[in-house]
């Protein structure tokens, strides 16, 4: 199944959760993931079943002044 992360697409097996995707994409803590514009809480990675054609986002923060 195809989903899209950070605007580009990967390639997933079916039935995979947010926390495979998320490893596919080799994200790096500290980092907050949405689904379809809908964040999703860390414990929840694990359960969260995706569909084909999720759009995923990972969103770092970012420090400053």
């Amino acid at each position: 199944m195809q989903v899209i992360i950070n605007q580009h697409p990967f390639e997933l097996l079916p039935g995979a959760s947010l926390a495979n995707a998320l490893e596919a994409y080799a994200a790096h803590a500290p980092f907050a993931a949405a689904v379809n514009g809908v964040f999703v809480a860390q414990r929840d990675y694990p359960q969260h079943l995706l569909k084909e054609g999720d759009c995923i986002d990972v969103v770092q923060p970012v420090m400053g002044g």
